[in-house]
């Protein structure tokens, strides 16, 4: 069974309520799709028995025994990525989207493009079972497939363990790497918050899921920060035919939690909240 815990934004507690989740059995898999800002592995702590590289895309390379500073690629590269510094050619990488054109133009082929392999794949063993999660580099794409290459890797360990449960952390949003992370899942947890950005949000986010006819539950977290908030979306979530899985109070201690590198329900296992947070996963796994 894979379980995908999601977010339309940023800031809900979506890895809060992961992390709680991964720490309910000895016996789980726990993949951390959040491939542009990976987290979990901080509090967890994994032990990492295998890590390789990921190819995302290409970036361009100058040989200066070639290059004469004619500033042709300059003039063609739209990405402002190429640009003269102290009367010199030079590469900006964050900038350069790999699109090869500054190559393919250059009247000295001094331009060349070369992989970049500072992308991450990366598994081992926590405390709770087995982990797999992804880093990408700072201003690298492809981050889809990575996603991809991750759940790949949760699906095979799984099999290899005869581990019955995946738990997904996935990105915030509704672009690409949520659709990898939540395409043939069993069940998507859509972490929300009383705002009306958290509102507007969850309402993209369902019609995503609602799109690939998955079963999909809501957690409001924080719900008594604004109860109010909170009644209209469980009334937009019952018009809808969702189910509100739970309503999370806030908690200060969950901080606390992750200031210590644990989850919230290794930190306090017999707090009101961790009840709560069982409760709805045995409602997942029973359904």
């Amino acid at each position: 069974m894979e379980i995908a815990v999601i977010s339309g934004k940023g800031g809900t507690g979506k890895s809060s309520i992961s992390a709680a989740f991964a720490s309910e059995h000895d016996k789980i898999v726990l993949a951390d799709c959040d491939v542009d800002a990976a987290n979990l592995y901080i509090i967890f702590e994994p032990e990492i028995t295998e890590k390789s590289s990921f190819i995302g895309a290409q970036k361009a390379e100058i040989d200066y025994s070639k290059c004469t500073n004619c500033g042709t690629c300059i003039d063609y590269c739209r990405f402002d990525a190429i640009k003269f510094d102290n009367g010199k050619v030079v590469i900006n990488e964050i900038f350069c989207d790999g699109c090869k054109l500054c190559s393919r133009i250059c009247p000295e082929n001094a331009i060349s493009m070369i992989d970049n392999a500072e992308n991450l794949l990366l598994s081992g063993n926590f405390r709770h079972g087995k982990m797999v999660y992804g880093r990408l580099a700072p201003g690298e794409e492809n981050s889809g497939r990575l996603v991809n290459l991750v759940r790949d890797k949760a699906k095979k360990i799984a099999e290899q363990n005869n581990i019955e449960t995946i738990i997904i952390d996935g990105p915030p949003g509704i672009g690409c790497p949520v659709i990898s992370t939540i395409t043939g899942v069993d069940h998507v947890v859509v972490v929300t918050e009383p705002s009306l950005s958290g509102m507007h949000d969850l309402k993209r986010t369902l019609e995503l899921t609602n799109s690939f006819n998955l079963k999909t539950w809501v957690i409001i977290n924080k719900f008594d920060l604004n109860s109010e908030f909170s009644d209209k979306i469980v009334e937009y979530c019952n018009h809808e035919g969702i189910d509100v899985l739970a309503k999370l109070p806030y908690d200060k201690q969950i901080v606390d939690a992750m200031v210590n590198c644990k989850s919230i329900t290794e930190y306090l296992p017999d707090a009101e909240i961790v009840k709560i947070i069982k409760i709805a996963l045995n409602k997942i796994i029973n359904f």
